[in-house]
């Protein structure tokens, strides 16, 4: 065996280096892919303690430390962001632990690995339902009636479209980024001016909700919470300019629209519809929004209901806390978040899933998506008062979400995971 790892030693920090590669790419945040890399090395006898992950690079070095003389490695992967897809996280996860537990090889990790890599991506027509799903269950979730979720619904189908086949192939990330919310504003305004709809900034929330950069927000906070600076401030940067680009494209679509009507739509403020008002139709509606951006997000269907029920019971909680125990909405936001946070890590340690599947997807109910619009439109209208406070609002219950996730990660993992220790 140690003849066989001696005549392999790049073969088994290829390997490592291969699982790290396929993490970073979909999803997963630093500390995981560091984690993983030296788990695998480390079982083969490889010293691996200089493994540096940065938020699209992976510097891999090691050592043989079971022969005297010197036997180095050094490679250096450039990994360009990709679309997120979760169940290879998930899949490199298991294959990871499999190899410490000793039961898969060197060559069955290469060959687990490259059909890893081989994983289609969900199926369009699949991708196409979750993105209508999406923005209909959350048009509801911030106020919309049905009529409104019905276009929202229908919006989001036409927006899936657009970035298809015409956004992701042809246009840059920024400008893409800009052109998906001008289609998805755009799209909006119109149903709104035919009559489908009543209430157009639910609407456009809807619709701009799978714009919404939850996965680099999550995983940004997770890396400064695990001292990973340089990566944590380039994926929060990430995720800054994707709401960037949504206010940008909301902002041109309301210009434009005022010009060729000669006047702006006038907006009377947030307004909440009594036909999805009741916690029963928020609980599954909110649940049934999480779910399709699971599907999204490339989660493994299996997870679905789990990422559906935690998203809904932290939404639930949030509204409970306010409509009924008087909480104002940033500490509702922290304790919300901090148990979405928590259920992720306990169904994490239960199923054997990265918890940041389960997180990300949960968290978005409680993503200030109204305030962000209600800026923009506030700014749009020259109500500058009303913007800043409209932005200032949706700021801090961004910083809630960042406060809750860092208070549910503190708690040793003892307390999921029993005498077995893993990182959910």
């Amino acid at each position: 065996m140690e003849n066989d790892i001696d005549n392999n030693f790049s073969e088994v920090l290829d390997v490592a280096a291969t699982a790290g590669h396929i993490l970073l790419e979909n999803g997963a945040e630093i500390s995981r892919v560091e984690e993983t890399m030296s788990r695998i090395a480390t079982h083969f006898g490889v010293s691996s303690s200089n493994f540096f992950v940065l938020s699209n690079g992976i510097f891999t070095t090691g050592s043989n430390r079971r022969i005297e003389h010197k036997d180095n490695y050094a490679n250096v992967e450039f990994i360009p962001i990709k679309a997120i897809q979760f169940d290879r996280v998930v899949a490199v996860g298991q294959l990871s632990y499999d190899i410490s537990a000793g039961r898969c090889t060197l060559q069955q990790a290469k060959e687990r690995l490259e059909e890893i890599r081989r994983m289609p991506a969900k199926p369009d027509w699949e991708q196409l339902l979750a993105t209508a799903v999406g923005a209909g269950g959350f048009c509801a979730v911030f106020g919309g009636g049905w009529l409104d979720c019905a276009a929202a619904f229908a919006v989001g189908a036409l927006l899936f479209l657009f970035i298809q086949f015409v956004s992701s192939k042809y246009l840059s990330k920024i400008v893409g980024g800009v052109c998906n919310a001008i289609v998805g504003t755009f799209l909006s305004v119109l149903f709104y001016r035919i009559g489908f709809g009543h209430s157009l900034s639910d609407i456009i929330i809807g619709a701009m909700m799978p714009l919404i950069p939850g996965v680099p927000f999550v995983n940004g906070v997770r890396d400064l919470a695990n001292s990973d600076y340089i990566a944590g401030l380039t994926r929060l940067t990430d995720a800054v300019l994707g709401f960037f680009c949504i206010a940008i494209g909301v902002i041109v679509t309301f210009v434009t629209d005022g010009v060729l009507f000669g006047e702006s739509i006038v907006l009377e403020g947030m307004s909440v519809s009594a036909q999805t008002a009741g916690l029963v139709w928020q609980a599954l509606l909110s649940g049934v929004a999480t779910m399709g951006f699971a599907a999204l997000f490339g989660v493994p269907r299996s997870r679905y209901a789990t990422c559906g029920f935690i998203g809904a019971f932290g939404w639930v909680l949030y509204l409970v806390l306010t409509r009924y125990a008087g909480a104002v909405s940033v500490f509702a936001t922290v304790v919300s978040a901090t148990v979405v946070c928590l259920l992720s890590r306990i169904a994490a340690v239960r199923h054997k899933t990265p918890s940041s599947v389960y997180l990300i997807c949960g968290l978005f109910p409680l993503i200030p998506g109204a305030g962000i619009f209600w800026s923009m439109y506030y700014l749009v209208s020259e109500q500058f008062s009303l913007s800043f406070s409209s932005l200032g609002t949706a700021l801090k219950v961004a910083v809630a979400i960042v406060m809750g996730i860092i208070l549910g990660m503190e708690l040793p993992q003892r307390l999921f995971a029993g005498r077995k220790v893993r990182r959910s």
